[in-house]
């Protein structure tokens, strides 16, 4: 196991000058490590260490820095040294870096580059934000279906080494079309005298560079991949997308789905990085909008305060039903959310989903209503808390429960789908909205069911 460089030995040998032992030490580190250490220095050390590492490896360094590293990074550079590092960093990681800089930064950037460079990062930044065209590199192996087994790994040694990945050989037609893409496996145990038809199996799986990201998702959660290939609307290979940038997205993606969640506009900066006031400003107006629903619950015991007066018990258990009802309608919604990111589920299963949840809610309504009613019963054997007509306030708090924690659970469930179908994002039904809903609903459901069963005695 190699041994870091640590902060105080790399901080020593740039104070010292000793640019030998730091290229020798530096070069057996990977490029992992290398940029944790280097975020712990300040940044005119960061340029001298960039300056004795080896061009492809200080690329590589400068890519797992975060963003806030790279920008004052750059700005201290000299400028023969920032074209070299951006010219030979990938081109998926460069238009990453390139996008989040101000646009006179960029333009400033953009001249550095190589003309290959700069018409490779042009055209990834002209695709759409959060588009696949974002995500996919130009560097990849292409060869042709006539060429023999020995020409195509003839082609792979001499144009493989830039390539973002070698597992797969993409085969294209004469007007660039994506035909296949082969394993190099495959290549490997082909006879050499074959051709590459002879080994193609016609089936591609391909992503379009003007779909959305998440498409990127979902296809290498179902095919198992590491790489997949880009093409345009015409089915010409313009890229590829590896899973590493793949699973960047997927986390992003996730922690956005957890904040809206969790009731919380998604935060576009990691949570201790972003300020003080965005932080207000993602969070306050989700807390207005659920306020404001709640006031409805006040609303809604209003209309029953003849009812409350006249059985003041009835008050003592607004708490315990409204919060089992937002319990339930809470976890509905997160599972089914959560279901639908990751493709489990979708619109045309509504009823399997309906099903399921009027089961379920049914199983723990009963179940709670149940521990309710025991609970009237036990407390009035220990203390007659609730005088003759205890039975019947029992059956009011056990069949409310059964309504709310059914309706919890099926509207808990049914709003992300809801939402879904009128193309928004399912995450905003978060459990704090959905909490608040089926509050409302519950304290109508609880005084509807008093109403019926306790009319003539309490009522």
């Amino acid at each position: 196991m190699l041994h870091t460089f640590s902060h105080i030995e790399l901080a020593s040998a740039i104070s010292d000058r000793d640019f030998g032992v730091l290229r020798r030490r530096l070069a057996d580190e990977t490029p992992q490590d290398i940029a944790e250490t280097l975020i712990g220095l300040a940044v005119e050390d960061q340029v001298v260490a960039f300056r004795v590492l080896p061009r492809s490896l200080a690329a590589q360094v400068f890519e797992y820095l975060p963003f806030e590293q790279q920008e004052p990074l750059l700005k201290t550079m000299a400028r023969e040294d920032v074209a070299a590092l951006l010219n030979t960093m990938a081109p998926d990681d460069r238009t990453e870096l390139l996008d989040e800089l101000p646009a006179t930064v960029t333009q400033q950037l953009l001249a550095l580059l190589t003309p290959q460079e700069r018409a490779v990062a042009v055209q990834l930044l002209g695709y759409p934000e959060d588009s696949i065209g974002r995500l996919m590199t130009p560097e990849y192996v292409r060869v042709r279906p006539d060429w023999t087994i020995t020409q195509a790994l003839a082609h792979v040694r001499r144009y493989g080494r830039n390539s973002e990945t070698l597992n797969n050989v993409y085969v294209i037609d004469a007007q660039g079309q994506l035909i296949d893409d082969i394993s190099i496996r495959q290549f490997l145990l082909a006879q050499p005298d074959q051709q590459v038809a002879d080994i193609m199996d016609n089936r591609v799986v391909a992503l379009r560079a003007s779909d959305a990201q998440e498409a990127a998702v979902a296809a290498f959660r179902r095919e198992d991949r590491t790489a997949l290939p880009v093409t345009d609307t015409g089915g010409v290979l313009i890229g590829i997308v590896t899973i590493d940038d793949v699973l960047d997205v997927a986390e992003r993606e996730a922690t956005e789905d957890f904040q809206k969640i969790g009731g919380s506009a998604a935060l576009e900066e990691p949570y201790l990085q972003i300020s003080v006031t965005d932080m207000i400003r993602k969070r306050s107006g989700w807390l207005v909008v659920l306020m404001l629903g709640e006031m409805l619950t006040a609303t809604a015991m209003g209309f029953f305060e003849e009812e409350i007066s006249r059985a003041v018990v009835l008050a003592l258990f607004v708490p315990l039903i409204i919060s089992s009802g937002g319990n339930s309608g809470s976890q509905a919604a997160t599972l089914v959310i959560r279901a639908l990111a990751l493709g489990e589920v979708t619109l045309r299963d509504w009823w399997l989903v309906m099903r399921r949840e009027l089961v379920s809610g049914l199983a723990m309504g009963v179940m709670l209503g149940v521990i309710g009613f025991l609970r009237i019963a036990g407390w009035e054997a220990a203390f007659g808390s609730y005088g003759p007509h205890w039975p019947l306030v029992g059956l009011t708090i056990g069949v409310s429960l059964v309504g709310v924690v059914l309706w919890g659970t099926l509207s808990g469930s049914m709003l992300p789908l809801l939402l879904r179908r009128l193309g928004l994002d399912p995450a905003t039904s978060s459990a704090p909205f959905v909490a608040t809903l089926v509050d409302v609903t519950g304290l109508v459901i609880y005084f509807s069911v008093a109403a019926t069963l306790l009319h003539g005695t309490l009522l």
